[in-house]
């Protein structure tokens, strides 16, 4: 038995009161628990932001890497020991901004790595500039007269990159939300899991009261995840553009083998377990030479 409290370290959270970062913190930790995965199995990769500190907050292994390269140092931990459970966590900044390339090639190649973005259509850490999921025509500091860009729309991006769990989660319903992180991490292959949150100090457009006059279960009202082109056409319906209802629950799923299954080097063993110490090179050293 895993208890949450063997998940909780000693360092306090330092996030606004009210952000809704602190429903994935718990989120997360429950999931963790409820699945038994102990502390010694797992590694935890987040990026820069509000979001960054959540490597600190797990009592796992863990990561704070560099802005919007959650994925690639996410990559290496599974790929030199698939054992572990990878956790990758960054902001809508990070994932959707300058980790966004790292985002679709991690689709295509379905790494077995969870990724749960924490999407506040804002950048909360640096006090409230545009992101690549604010609204268009919202009002921030970098864009005082209002977004021009249209916001990119992450769920159907992963779909359409091939990625074979897809899901968005809402701080506002932490029971919702930890089974989409059990049923992410229990995934063989890549999981992407976009966090819905309130950012209560810069973001005054997506409030409380916002979502909670949108946001509904799409799988209760009858959604089939296998259904890709439906997946596809429910993803758009977003918070980005507005919709009068934005769904949440399991857009899509599907099953194909791993990056990590196809690789010869580790066919037979973890990375981690290959004897470095006895390795002939000298037929590598002569194409060079």
């Amino acid at each position: 038995m895993v208890d949450i409290m063997d998940l909780t370290t000693a360092e306090k959270p330092q996030w606004c009161p009210g952000c809704g970062n602190y429903g994935i913190l718990i989120a997360v930790k429950n999931a963790l628990a409820n699945l038994g995965r102990e502390s010694h199995n797992v590694a935890v990769v987040s990026g820069i932001g509000c979001s960054g500190k959540d490597s600190h907050y797990i009592r796992t292994y863990g990561f704070e890497g560099l802005h919007g390269r959650v994925l690639p140092v996410a990559t290496g931990i599974k790929l030199a020991n698939r054992k572990l459970t990878v956790i990758g966590m960054g902001g809508d900044g990070d994932g959707y901004g300058i980790g966004l390339n790292h985002l679709i090639h991690s689709c295509r190649r379905n790494l077995d790595i969870t990724y749960i973005v924490h999407n506040n259509e804002i950048y909360g850490l640096t006090t409230g500039q545009v992101s690549p999921t604010s609204m268009k025509g919202m009002k921030t500091k970098s864009t005082p007269h209002g977004v021009i860009e249209m916001p990119i729309h992450p769920l159907a991006l992963a779909i359409s990159s091939d990625a074979t769990f897809v899901a968005r989660g809402y701080t506002g319903n932490i029971q919702h939300l930890t089974k989409l992180v059990e049923e992410a991490i229990s995934h063989k292959g890549f999981a992407l899991v976009d966090v819905l949150q309130v950012c209560p100090s810069w973001n005054k457009v997506n409030t409380p009261q916002w979502f909670k006059e949108r946001i509904y279960d799409m799988n209760q009202a009858g959604h089939d995840p296998s259904d890709k082109l439906r997946a596809y056409e429910k993803a758009l319906e977003d918070v980005m553009t507005g919709y009068e209802k934005v769904p949440i629950g399991v857009f899509y799923r599907t099953e194909r083998s791993t990056y990590g299954d196809e690789l010869p080097q580790i066919k037979d063993a973890e990375l981690i377990e290959h004897d470095i110490m006895n390795v002939d090179m000298s037929k590598t050293l002569a194409e060079h030479i």
